[in-house]
């Protein structure tokens, strides 16, 4: 199999699952969801496996490049990488270890994981990341805090009393930032749902204004504005609805009533969703718009989201989905320069493209891509991954084969 080019001989841990996805690939009708997910482990391992590694060694301000326009990222981006990294990780090791190959590859990025963790909060660790100076500190709290939320017994369950008191120092203390008025209002709203969940209490206005905000932002037929306009870019996806979800998700387990808001922005995640499976081409590419497209395939976070939740709308099948981010994601996984020769990821949507980066773009924010792979967290023995492949609306549509007609929500 040679799916994964030019990655260096350390990286190729994912190959332990190699005997068993060759075996797969004799059946290409019924079983190339296995072949799919072998190759998003490997991808989400290739990845991860520099800023993990490297931070378990409190070796990451060390060893980590700093590709930026301006001089000021490194105060942020090492928090970047990896409360991105892990956000997206985190559905995949909440499945914990087992005596599988990728059970026992689990083990090792949980284990990881939890040292870095604890390198990233401590005060005296070399690694100790920056949670209060400056605004950009409190996006990356938002994305630790998501990572904690979608893995409570795998991260969250294995941390030591010291590092839960460091973590949720570090997350109170973003409160000396004042979000803009935009998607950056559920950052610290993601930051008190993860008090409210690990600590049993949080400053619930900065949760309520995000929500009530959002909610006279929506622009219609499942899209909100980023702020009081609408953007033609992935925040809706990057951020907006995944985290809106989640938070709301956060306040139900507590015992609040918001069952009502719940379902209804659920009505407009699942029709936003069905637009972006609408967006992924026969070729497996997307529209360039928008800010932000260093990301990559994260701007696919939403539809993964909504697949993992099992709420796909009635109209797309499980593994229409998967199929399409398959394609999505080897598209820009093997373009040449996505990956310096030590395995970091570069600037760019497609290869290394250093002007597709903005001013507040550097490698450490290049780890949202990690996003897509929320689907990890379905096992193995989900229908996503079992049933037999199905082409996407564009490739059928492109192909001349009938598609459902496409209809706008009205709520």
């Amino acid at each position: 199999m040679n799916h994964l080019k030019k990655v260096p001989n350390h990286l190729y841990i994912g190959l332990l699952l190699l005997p068993f996805c060759l075996h797969a690939q004799t059946d290409q009708v019924s079983s190339n969801g296995k072949v799919h997910r072998n190759y998003f482990v490997n991808a989400l391992v290739r990845i991860a496996d520099p800023v993990l590694t490297a931070l378990s060694k409190n070796e990451l301000k060390q060893k980590m490049p700093v590709e930026a326009k301006t001089n000021d990222r490194k105060n942020y981006t090492y928090l970047e990488a990896f409360g991105r990294l892990l956000a997206g990780m985190a559905p995949w090791l909440e499945l914990g270890p087992d005596s599988t190959a990728e059970g026992k590859l689990r083990k090792k990025y949980i284990d990881l994981s939890v040292i870095g963790i604890r390198n990233a909060t401590d005060p005296s660790a070399p690694d100790y990341m920056n949670f209060n100076k400056g605004g950009q500190a409190l996006v990356d709290a938002a994305f630790l805090s998501q990572a904690l939320l979608r893995a409570p017994n795998q991260l969250w369950g294995k941390l030591d009393v010291k590092t839960r008191k460091n973590v949720l120092e570090a997350l109170r203390s973003t409160r000396v930032i004042t979000p803009g008025h935009s998607n950056w209002l559920f950052f610290s709203a993601m930051v008190e749902a993860a008090l409210l969940q690990f600590e049993g209490s949080c400053d619930k206005m900065r949760i309520e204004y995000a929500i009530q905000q959002h909610l006279q932002w929506y622009k219609g037929d499942g899209a909100y504005g980023d702020g009081a306009h609408f953007h033609w870019d992935y925040y809706n996806s990057f951020v907006i609805q995944p985290m809106f979800l989640e938070v709301l998700q956060t306040l139900i387990n507590s015992g609040q009533k918001e069952q009502k808001i719940y379902e209804l922005e659920l009505e407009r995640a699942r029709r936003y969703a069905a637009v972006q499976e609408r967006f992924i081409s026969p070729e497996g590419t997307y529209p360039p718009i928008g800010r932000s497209l260093a990301y990559r395939f994260g701007a696919f976070q939403h539809l993964a989201k909504v697949a993992l939740m099992r709420q796909l709308p009635k109209d797309i099948l499980p593994q229409q989905v998967r199929c399409a981010l398959y394609e999505v994601v080897k598209k820009q996984m093997e373009a040449p320069g996505t990956f310096d020769k030590n395995g970091w990821l570069q600037i760019g949507l497609v290869g290394h493209q250093p002007g597709v980066g903005e001013g507040y773009i550097s490698t450490g924010s290049l780890y949202l891509c990690s996003q897509v792979f929320l689907v990890l967290g379905l096992p193995s023995t989900d229908p996503f991954w079992l049933n037999d492949d199905a082409d996407w609306t564009a490739k059928k549509a492109w192909k001349g084969e009938p598609i459902p007609i496409d209809h706008a929500i009205e709520n």
